[in-house]
């Protein structure tokens, strides 16, 4: 079998030192803590590490390498994380870190939204969904990004939901998850209509639809909606994030939100050792 030593995708220590904090749900005072503080964060660390591999390398849950812990161990701990809102709060103070080293304030006043389609697995079962227009069964996953393409907000639905019904729902997330700080919205055409601007203006957001020039010829590249293309490449790299693998859609987000903390977590510490 696979050993994960044959891929570098192993956390290091100083985003471990980064990522502990995070990933730690009990006290070491707890009562129901049976073992040492230390020798639980080797424990969580191995399990992050696993999740790493695994949204990397796009193995299936089972087939997890000896060298890390079984799946009946990754697979809940991971959900329990992601219940906690754990990898949400990695995501958001990473964001955070990185908008300040680019000299931006830390919580953006303008975000832009786009939903991907995922094709369908058996795993994905009776919730996938036909998207006609991309000719594809599976899952969409909606995404929210700042304007440097951090994630913000994601939501999962079958593929035949409309980009706009998710407007309401991504823009309550977008601001809890930046303090209601956001004040504008930049979609493509596929969010025109009243339903999506007024779903948006409930939490205090403008929606704004950036639209394609009327004379197109080829490839356009469209301004502020390319940064959140850009971020769907960036998921690209995340084998795990082809396809719809998952039996559940809040897996789908949980791991989309692993592999934001992986991208930003290397580019912190390029800042870092650049410093």
């Amino acid at each position: 079998m696979q050993t994960r030593n044959s891929y570098p995708s192993d956390v290091s220590d100083e985003e471990w030192a980064f990522v502990a904090p995070y990933l730690t749900l009990m006290k070491e005072d707890a009562p129901q803590r049976d073992y040492a503080l230390r020798d639980v964060f080797n424990a969580l660390r191995d399990v992050f590490n696993a999740l790493r591999w695994l949204v990397r390398t796009g193995s299936p849950w089972r087939y997890l390498p000896n060298d890390l812990p079984p799946w009946y161990t990754v697979y809940p701990q991971a959900m329990r994380w992601h219940e906690a809102g754990r990898f949400a709060d990695l995501v958001t103070d990473l964001r955070h870190l990185l908008r300040k080293a680019a000299g931006r304030h830390e919580e953006p006043t303008a975000a832009i939204i786009d939903g991907r389609t995922l094709q369908s697995t058996p795993e994905s079962g009776s919730r996938a969904g036909y998207d006609g227009y991309k000719r594809k069964k599976g899952s969409k996953i909606h995404l929210a990004v700042d304007t440097l393409g951090y994630l913000l907000a994601a939501t999962v639905t079958p593929a035949n939901e409309q980009e706009r019904s998710q407007v309401g729902a991504l823009s309550e997330a977008i601001q809890k998850a930046t303090g209601q700080s956001v004040e504008r919205l930049y979609a493509d055409q596929g969010y025109t209509g009243d339903q999506p601007r007024e779903a948006a203006e409930k939490p205090g957001i403008a929606l704004e639809i950036v639209s394609l020039p009327e004379a197109k010829k080829g490839f356009v590249l469209l301004p502020k909606r390319w940064v959140v293309e850009r971020s769907f490449a960036w998921t690209a790299r995340f084998r795990r994030l082809a396809r719809d693998y998952e039996r559940l859609d809040e897996t789908v987000k949980a791991l989309h939100f692993i592999a934001y903390s992986i991208l930003m977590l290397a580019q912190v510490d390029k800042l870092l050792n650049s410093s």
